[in-house]
């Protein structure tokens, strides 16, 4: 019997959509999935929809819920991870407040720039208490890792915590051939593409069509027309704040199509985002304060799906694009799989720094993961992921270390934040965001209590 540990569980619409793959896999619907969460309510809610996805697609798996992180990971084969340490409020949103009060305006925040560092001091150290109990309770199960900042976690795990067998995943790189596959008017089913790099910014090495005498033809070509003669983007088919202009653009400048959305890749550059000019924000579209945006929305919608579920007799969800549960089946199977996943670099991209994070190709099957070389990466495209990885190394850095300092360096060298500000705006900065997160981040990076003026 296999057993699939949920931790972060409340996050019930993403469980969901897990879950529901794995049961929709003939070889796991007599899994045991476990559910873990530390809010009583989002938990009961996920062990409804769970439970009732379990009946509807077989009735065999079990379902169990835990309050006690190291319970539930007790023989664990694989560890889903999912959580948000402080959650919309307060950590989202000071996240976002903060920086405005300098003049720094984001989009996403949650993978580089300030927000991205802020979230990853309060996440890692969340991460490496369920890698400590994994090393005791089930050391040989998979951690199958859906939290962001993605490479600042998947970095700071394999430092740490180099014998845990890890993986992050991002749903971008399938998630945007599908986009590309829509704006092109090709079945994605007839595209084949190969891309390497770092967590949200992987690049498209091929991305071609294939024929029906069984060749290929590349089809960047008809990206970059489609782009000059205004056909491409489409408009976006799930949100109008997000017209995906943006990587258009860099696919011009760099010749190659970034992996995650325009309005992540904004903020991981200084070229787009400037206070003074509001003409390159409306000449992109770009979504200024999207993710809070999203995170209302999402609120809003889960209060009226959440009764809804409970009222239902049965649960429907159609299969993701999520590499869960092909990773299971594989492990579990032996039928093989490729996924692309974020691991710890050991020469997997030459190119880039021993240990960082990087995104490649991975086979599956019941040997594990085994990820795959990817060595013909442009030079421009790796200049620019290092300028995201210093980020990521330094914040690394601080928590492997508890030295504060690093925090400020790794703020300094952020492409976005360092277009912005100057030295002294960027360490008050960040002065202030620990100051307001408090005792989400650790104990070690909470600046001195400040004296008040007599």
């Amino acid at each position: 019997m296999t057993v699939i540990t949920f931790i972060g569980a409340g996050s019930t619409v993403f469980t969901k959509n897990i879950a529901g793959d794995l049961l929709h896999r003939e070889a796991l619907k007599g899994a045991t999935i476990r559910l873990m969460d530390i809010n009583p309510r989002r938990l009961e809610e996920s062990e409804v929809v769970v439970g009732k996805l379990a009946q509807t697609l077989g009735g065999r798996a079990r379902v169990e819920t835990y309050t006690d992180q190291r319970r539930a990971l007790e023989g664990a084969d694989f560890v889903v991870v999912s959580f948000q340490i402080g959650g919309y409020e307060p950590a989202t949103v000071t996240d976002f407040e903060v920086p405005k009060r300098f003049g720094l305006r984001q989009t996403i925040a949650d993978t580089l720039g300030v927000g991205g560092i802020m979230r990853g001091l309060r996440t890692v150290p969340h991460l490496w208490s369920i890698c400590a109990d994994m090393m005791e309770v089930c050391p040989r199960a998979i951690m199958l890792q859906y939290v962001n900042p993605m490479a600042i976690n998947t970095w700071a795990i394999g430092a740490k915590f180099p014998e845990i067998r890890q993986v992050g995943l991002c749903h971008s790189v399938q998630g945007t051939a599908e986009e590309l596959a829509r704006d092109l008017d090709i079945p994605i089913e007839e595209i084949r593409y190969r891309a390497g790099g770092i967590n949200h910014m992987s690049f498209y090495l091929n991305f071609e069509h294939r024929q029906p005498d069984g060749s290929y033809v590349d089809l960047y070509p008809a990206l970059r027309q489609g782009y000059r003669d205004g056909r491409f983007p489409k408009p976006s088919s799930w949100n109008p704040r997000c017209p995906n202009k943006v990587r258009y653009e860099m696919l011009m400048r760099l010749g190659y199509f970034v992996t995650e959305s325009s309005e992540h890749f904004a903020e991981y550059t200084p070229w787009f985002i400037k206070r003074d000019r509001p003409d390159l924000i409306e000449k992109f579209g770009i979504p200024l304060d999207e993710y809070p945006k999203r995170c209302v929305e999402q609120i809003a919608r889960w209060d009226k799906q959440a009764q809804e579920y409970r009222d239902a007799e049965k649960i429907v969800v159609k299969p993701s694009h999520e590499y869960a549960s092909a990773i299971v089946n594989s492990v579990v199977t032996g039928e093989p799989s490729v996924i692309y996943g974020n691991i710890r670099n050991r020469g997997f991209i030459p190119q880039l720094p021993d240990g960082c994070a990087v995104e490649v190709p991975i086979l599956v099957d019941d040997n594990g993961l085994q990820p795959t070389t990817v060595q013909d990466i442009p030079p421009q495209l790796i200049a620019l992921q290092r300028t995201n990885i210093n980020v990521q190394e330094l914040t690394v850095a601080a928590l492997m270390t508890e030295n504060r300092e690093h925090i400020y360096h790794a703020a300094m060298l952020d492409p976005h934040t360092g277009a912005e500000l100057d030295l002294e705006q960027i360490w008050s900065l960040v002065d202030d965001l620990l100051d307001a997160h408090g005792e989400f981040t650790p104990e070690w990076a909470r600046p001195e209590p400040r004296r008040k003026a007599s």
